[in-house]
This record gives C-alpha cells, structure tokens and sequence, in this order.
C-alpha cells in the first residue's frame, strides 16, 4: 500500500521521542535518480526568445557621458493570446473522375481545436490536476470558446492516441532491470471502488486502475495486460502444497499435462473434464498456481520485487525485497505508555536505523566479508528481547522477514525502500482528490495512460509538454521515451549482479 504516514529514519539532529515524529525522503540520502535536474544557475537554464535594447535620451544626459556597454536584465513572460485560425481550403472539382479535391488540413490539426491547445488541456489535466470546468473556464477567459464537454472527450480520447506508447513504456521499462518497484493507492471509476497499481524503476513508471488486487491482477500488470496463460508443472504442484489444498485434487492436477501453455478457458475445460467435484476455492488455487508456473517459466520475468509484505506480492516474482521503511513505521506506530518502555523504543529505533545506515553504506562498496557481517549483526539486533512486549513481538516480526530485508545482500543495485513507488502513488492521489476520479472505462485509461506519460518522462528529463505537443501535432520529432529507457538502461545496467548488462 502506499505511504499512510510517516516512521521512517528519523533526523538525529531532532528530537523523535514524540508520537507526531515523521520521516522524509530527504533523510534516506539516497542518490537521485535517472533524469533528476541537478540544481545550478537560474539565469542558464531561462531560454531567451528576444532581446530589446534599451535607450538613454542623449539630451537628458550630460554633455560629457560615454557609453559603456549594456547592463543585462532577464525578465521571464508569457503570452497568452488566441491563435484561431480561419482555412480557406481549396476546392476542386474532376468532372472526368466526378469527384471534388480538397486541399488538407495543415499536420495536427483534426476537428475544431489545434494541437496547441489539445496539448494545453492534457498539461493542465495531468501535470496541473485541474478539473475539467477549471480548465474550461481558464480557456474561456482568454477567448476560446469550448465546453467542459469538449474537454473531457478530448482528455478522455487521449488513451487512443497515447495507449501504444504507453504499452512500449512498460515492455522498456520491464527490459530495463531485473527487479520492480510496486504499490498500489486506492481509485474510484465512476463511483466505484478500484485500485490503482503502480509499476516502477529508475527510469519509468507505469499505472493501472485495476477492479481487484490480487495475485493474478498483479501477474497481469508485469505481463502488460497480455491475455493470461497457464501451466501445470512441478512448480504449480508445489505451490498448490503451499495452498494447502488437498493430497487428491494434487494427485489429479498431476495427470494433466505438463509444460503446455493454455487459456483459461482451456485449463477451465481440462479442470472440469479431469476433477468434476472440484470446489470454488481449489479451483481458484489451481487457476493461481497455473498463472504463477506459466509466468516463471516465461523469458524476461521479473525477478525481485521491491514492495511492502502485502500478500497480493508474495510468490509473483523468483525473490521479495521487502522495505525497510515500511518495516520501520511500525516500530513508529507504537505508543508505550511506560516511561521505562519509550526509553527502550526509542534506544532500539536509533540501533535499527543506524544498521540502516550500514546497509546504505554497502550499496556503495559491496563485497562478500561485508554482507556475511551484516548477516550476523541483523541476527543480533533482531534477537533484542526488551520486556516490552509490543515492541518484542515487532522486533521478532521483522525477524521472520531477514531473508526479503536483506536482498540487497546478494543485489546491491537494488533500492532499501519503496519510496520511489510510493511517491509515484501520491500522483493519483492527488489526482483524485481534485477529480474524485474518472467516470467511464474509457477514461480510467485515459488517466493510467497520462500518468505513465508525464512520471516517466519526469524520470528521464523530458520536458512533458514538448512530447505532449510533438506527438498531437504529428511531427514526431522527439525520442520516444520508451526507445530513452532502452538507452539509458544500457548506460545504468540496473541488473549488474545477475550479469545481464
């Protein structure tokens, strides 16, 4: 789930004994990601459109002053002015073919408002969160006469004209590592409850307004929406032990055949054929356990998953990366009522955080003498029995998940948290708290759609409002971001400790 508060490492340069304490970002000191402007001069980074000079009187001035030079001030402007247009196409008639010759419209113009101000609505939309009236009202106000109507089929019709690029967003940015960030924030599609699953790494993200959030909704977001398929394998047949699902059901699911990839009509039909009395719920883990199998045995799969311990994660990909942020805001959410207890809390917080701190420093020079003694200090710091039984039973919680924390152990290039996928989750948040959310189908991929758009060209540097206009005018003129991933994931080789780069 995505952020509900804070908890992470605290500022030791403040005091963090209070219920109120909260982490940031800025506190986790990890380096910035792909594509993160770094900060400089102002005035270098202020394109100039024109210059003007500006002239002294020479009567006003006394008889003996000499010119020296020019003093330069840049002041930043902006036009807003309409820009209608009145085509005069045209027109011919062949009296030998009996048809009429028009002469075209000019390169992005379609319908009754140019691609300038298509562009406009899908920025103040997306990357300004306005609502369709707002947006109508800014327009009309300049003099362009349009209804909220028109705005929300021009939003809405968006998801056409960008829903191959965002699907070119996703393969990239699956290709570009072998591990994924994940999390997922509640959305509303025309009233009703939805979830929205976010899909990231250092160079893209990626959404998907989903009707469930389980484990086959999650294996349909790393396949990209690609028609689900299944297979029964010594894999599926273990997972189904795991399941807990009975001896003879595993028995008959074994007499199926293996290694095939079907359908899941095709596996519905075989099941039926093979297991007639088979209950709803042994279904729905034969049907888990066939997607999980077919999955695993596809090329390219994705191999760790970064992301809390919600159990819609757990067996999708080869190995969890749990995080330690989320892990740490419960130790945060304890309130001990004894002074002798929020001593003892507030003493283990400051040992976890500096093992934390450890683990960053890792990141940056692995090497196998460091990870074995990370291993031992983790088995020390987490065998802390206090007399606080609250923070005990934490402490032992955290313990049972030493293997998914320390990941990073054998995959330094992996993140300690899930901050990026969480930040990523707070743009549909903010969406929805201004638009509550979109009222059709069509329009929940309108908005996955954009949201992917404008997060993964944040992440690379690309100026969201110049692709917006490259791509509805037509010109086409800019890199795709999905063929930017390709590149920079060759520069960054985000997979390293598989040996894939």
């Amino acid at each position: 789930m995505a952020a509900k508060g804070g908890g992470g490492q605290p500022d030791s340069s403040k005091d963090t004994s209070g219920p109120t304490s909260r982490s940031s970002e800025k506190q986790r000191d990890e380096p910035p990601e792909a594509g993160k402007r770094a900060k400089g001069s102002k005035l270098d980074r202020i394109r100039i459109d024109r210059e003007e000079v500006l002239k002294l009187d020479r009567a006003q001035l006394p008889p003996d002053a000499e010119f020296k030079g020019y003093e330069e001030v840049v002041v930043q402007e902006l036009c807003i002015r309409t820009d209608n247009v009145k085509f005069r196409k045209e027109k011919y008639y062949s009296a030998s073919t009996g048809k009429s010759y028009l002469a075209p419209l000019p390169q992005g113009y379609v319908g009754e408002f140019g691609p300038n101000l298509k562009s406009l609505c899908l920025l103040l939309a997306h990357l300004c969160n306005m609502t369709e009236p707002k947006i109508a009202d800014l327009l009309e106000n300049v003099g362009i006469l349009i209804s909220d109507g028109q705005i929300s089929k021009l939003l809405t019709h968006s998801h056409e004209q960008f829903g191959e690029e965002k699907e070119a967003i996703v393969e990239a940015g699956l290709r570009s590592s072998a591990w994924q960030h994940m999390d997922d924030t509640g959305t509303r599609v025309d009233g009703e409850n939805r979830h929205c699953q976010i899909l990231c790494n250092p160079l893209y993200a990626a959404y998907f307004t989903t009707a469930k959030k389980d484990r086959l909704t999650i294996l349909d977001v790393l396949r990209n929406g690609r028609e689900r398929n299944f297979r029964i394998n010594e894999e599926a047949l273990e997972l189904l032990g795991q399941f807990g699902v009975s001896q003879r059901v595993r028995e008959r699911v074994r007499q199926l055949p293996f290694h095939q990839d079907w359908s899941e009509s095709e596996l519905k039909r075989r099941l039926a054929e093979q297991i007639p009395d088979l209950g709803e719920v042994a279904h729905h883990r034969i049907v888990e356990a066939a997607a999980l199998a077919a999955y695993h045995a596809e090329a390219g799969h994705v191999r760790i998953l970064v992301c809390d311990d919600a159990k819609q994660f757990k067996l999708v990909a080869d190995e969890l990366a749990l995080c330690w942020i989320h892990d740490g805001r419960h130790y945060q959410a304890l309130e001990p009522c004894v002074a002798q207890h929020g001593q003892w809390l507030e003493a283990f917080r400051e040992r976890y955080w500096d093992y934390y701190k450890q683990l960053r420093a890792y990141r940056q020079a692995p090497t196998p003498e460091r990870a074995t003694q990370l291993r031992e200090q983790f088995d020390e710091l987490f065998s802390t029995v206090t007399g606080y039984d609250a923070l005990d039973q934490r402490i032992a919680k955290t313990r049972t998940d030493k293997v998914y924390l320390l990941m990073v152990l054998d995959h330094p290039e992996i993140p300690l948290h899930n901050n990026p996928a969480e930040l990523e989750a707070r743009r549909r948040v903010r969406k929805r708290v201004v638009s509550y959310g979109p009222r059709s189908e069509q329009g929940a991929k309108a908005w996955d759609t954009m949201e992917t758009l404008l997060g993964t060209a944040k992440k690379l540097g690309v100026n969201f409002y110049h692709y917006i206009v490259d791509r509805v005018s037509g010109a086409k003129k800019m890199i795709s971001l999905a063929e930017l991933i390709d590149q920079r994931a060759r520069t960054l080789n985000l997979s390293s400790s598989w040996g894939d780069g």
